[in-house]
Order: C-alpha cells, then structure tokens, then sequence
C-alpha cells in the first residue's frame, strides 16, 4: 500500500513536471485522481513515438493514477472539481496564474474552503515576481537559470541537457515538499501552500555553479565536461570508445596515476592536491588521454575498478536498457498491455516496505469519471446529467471528442 496510503490527491496538472510529481505520491500509496479536460493532458499528444496511438512521453509519467475528464469551462464541470477539492487532501495544479481565480483555484479560495489541504502551484516562474505570468519550459528554465550556459562543447553554442531536466527535478521537489507537508497534515490537520518552479529549480540545480562564482571563480563557459572544480573529473576516449574518470580526493589521484603508470605526476608534489592539479588540468588530463587511448574501455574499467578510481562507460541508451545493474534493480517498468512497447522508470527510491512497485497502467482519458462521481455522491440520475451536458465526460464519450 506504501506510505502515502489513504492520502486522497487531485492533480490537475498537464504536460510533464506536475504528472511526475503525482506519478511519485502514487508510486507512495497515495490515490492519484488525474482531472483531464476533454482534449486530455497535452503530454497526450507529445510524440511520435506513439505505441498504440499512446504516447511513449505521457506513458512515462502517468502510472498509477485515475482519471476524470471534466470540462471546467461549464459551471457544473466547477462544480465537480470543488466538491474534489473539499475533500482532497492534496492539490497540485500547474495553471498560469491568471487562471486561477477565473477558475476559483486560486490557493486563497480553495483553502478557505479547505484549510488542511495541501495546495501545490507548479510554474515555471513561481507564484510571485514580475515574471510570475510568464510560460515556462524545460527548455525556458534551463536557458534562464544559467545551465545552459555551462553545457556543451567548448567553443560551441551552449547546448540543452538533452531530458526534461527541469520538470523531473521539478516534479521530485514537489512530491518531496507534499510529503513533508502530509506529515504535519496527518498530526495537526494543518494545511500548506506550496509554491515549486522550474526556474527555482533549475538554480538549484546550478547551486555549486553560482556558489563558486559569487566566490570569485571566473565565469564558466561551455567546455565538454573538462571543467569540474575536481581534476580529474571528465570525459576521455578510449580505443573503442568514450569513458569518464572522476577522482574525488587525493588518494584516489595517486590510486589512478598508479593504474595508468604515471608515476612521475604521483611523484611531483605540486599536484598533490586538487588545487595544483586544477592548474595543470590540461597537462595531466593530456597525459592520461595518451595512456587511455590505446586500449578499449573495457579494460580499462577493470583497471580502475581494482585501483578502486571511479570510472564508466559512456553508455548509448540501447546499452543502458541493457545494463547488468538497470536490470537486476528492475529499473525499467513494462507499461502493462503495450506488449514491451512502452516503459516507464522505476522511482528513484526503493523501500523496503515495498518489496514490488506497483506498476498499474496509465488511465485512459476520462476512465474513471463515473467511479469517482459516484464516490463523490453523485446519484445515478445527477451522474447521468452531467455526462449528458458535457460537464463531465467517460471514457467512451472522450473518445468521439
């Protein structure tokens, strides 16, 4: 059942960062109700790849949720949705904020009427601030927080890290922030606001990047990895192919120049520590190129695996799907019914009270709008009406739309 068992959350959410964060509380126990407007979410249509005309996207970051189509452009669609919020214990919406009050959700009305609900406002700028109104991307924040400015090949245009970076991180936060919320919910009944960006975390993300710069460090440039405030902590070409090295403290830098039978820079005093080493970077970095390319990567992770000297692969995803370790922590979910088309990724934690993940399918649009009308008290004739006028929609009417 996991531990968010019984927490009743109503997501409202589209796209990729707020779905992520529902994904995890569900992942948690929690019962993730997913209202989807008639079109259903916009991740819907994200692709190709499409496998049975679903999105292999909006698959990712949908299991384990159900779903009600409202259309909240009809009073009685509202009506629905306030009587969810009345009795949810968790809120997250991702509406631009001029939205808000139009739809009365704004986080001042909901928790008037709910004040131990727990209200999370996913932006991509924050609730607050001259930007508040802006639309936000992955793409956007990545761009605005500074961390595409360091990514890339040096000399080269600064480059996207090629995932939705922003709204995983973003979505893990909120799910973080909820969690902590629901604890003190579960106690003192007390309810929370809470306020997640792509921006902010992105920044986050940027932190040791902007703590060194406000030190004094000289503004970062792209530089195809090569430029970590460790030495050596970076890239290099094998024989056959890419591997990276990262010595983490001084031990390791004399555990690695052993390995590679560089004795005399283990020798030479000025590069006992990181500082001396950041100031020969290219030097040594040039010399440990020199000894790597001359046999495969696979050796040379044997090598370094004994040296106890970090190092890997730089795996193409038709390798990760493959690796020994992703397989064994079952860190690929088959989304059921997709006849291995489809997958999703395993959360990133493991608890021991949860020896299998649950693994449910992603609802199709408006699935499960009659089951949870009816778990809100809608009679049968009251759930018949708002299907008929529209306000609500199940899934076989979603289908003709």
């Amino acid at each position: 059942m996991g531990p968010l068992a019984g927490l009743k959350v109503v997501d409202l959410t589209t796209s990729y960062a707020g779905p992520t964060a529902s994904m995890y509380l569900a992942d948690l126990g929690a019962d993730v109700l997913k209202i989807e407007r008639p079109g259903g979410d916009d991740a819907r249509a994200w692709g190709p790849p499409f496998a049975s005309g679903t999105s292999a996207w909006f698959a990712s970051a949908n299991r384990n949720k159900r779903s009600i189509c409202l259309d909240l452009r009809l009073p009685r669609g509202r009506e629905v949705l306030t009587k969810l919020l009345d009795s949810a214990d968790v809120f997250l919406q991702n509406a631009n904020p001029s939205k808000l009050e139009k739809l009365g959700i704004d986080p001042v009305i909901v928790r008037s009427r709910n004040p131990r609900l727990i209200y999370c406002a996913l932006s991509g700028f924050g609730l607050d601030g001259p930007d508040a109104g802006l639309p936000g991307y992955d793409l956007v924040a990545q761009a605005r927080s500074g961390l595409m400015s360091v990514t890339g090949e040096a000399g080269r245009t600064p480059q996207r890290v090629s995932t939705a970076l922003s709204d995983i991180v973003t979505g893990m936060c909120a799910a973080l922030a909820i969690s902590a919320a629901a604890v003190r919910q579960a106690t003192t009944n007390q309810g929370e606001t809470i306020d997640v960006s792509l921006l902010d975390t992105d920044l986050a993300l940027m932190a040791p990047r902007l703590a060194a710069f406000h030190a004094g460090e000289p503004e970062p440039r792209p530089s195809g990895g090569t430029d970590s405030v460790l030495a050596v902590y970076q890239p290099f070409e094998a024989a056959d192919g890419s591997m990276v090295v990262a010595v983490g403290n001084d031990q390791m830098w004399l555990r690695l120049c052993a390995a590679l039978g560089l004795d005399d820079l283990a020798a030479d005093e000025t590069l006992s520590d990181n500082e001396g080493r950041r100031a020969r970077r290219s030097e040594i970095a040039g010399r440990i190129a020199d000894v790597l390319r001359t046999r495969p990567v696979e050796h040379w992770l044997s090598v370094l695996a004994a040296a106890q000297v970090p190092s890997a692969p730089v795996q193409s995803l038709s390798s990760v799907v493959a690796d020994p370790q992703v397989a064994h922590r079952g860190s690929l979910l088959p989304v059921p019914g997709s006849n291995g088309q489809l997958v999703s990724v395993r959360s990133p934690f493991r608890l021991a009270s949860i020896a299998d993940p649950v693994n449910i399918r992603f609802p199709e649009v408006g699935e499960h709008t009659v089951e949870i009308l009816a778990e809100l008290g809608y009679s049968d004739d009251d759930r018949a009406d708002l299907l008929r006028t529209g306000a609500a929609r199940a899934q076989q009417d979603v289908a003709h739309v």
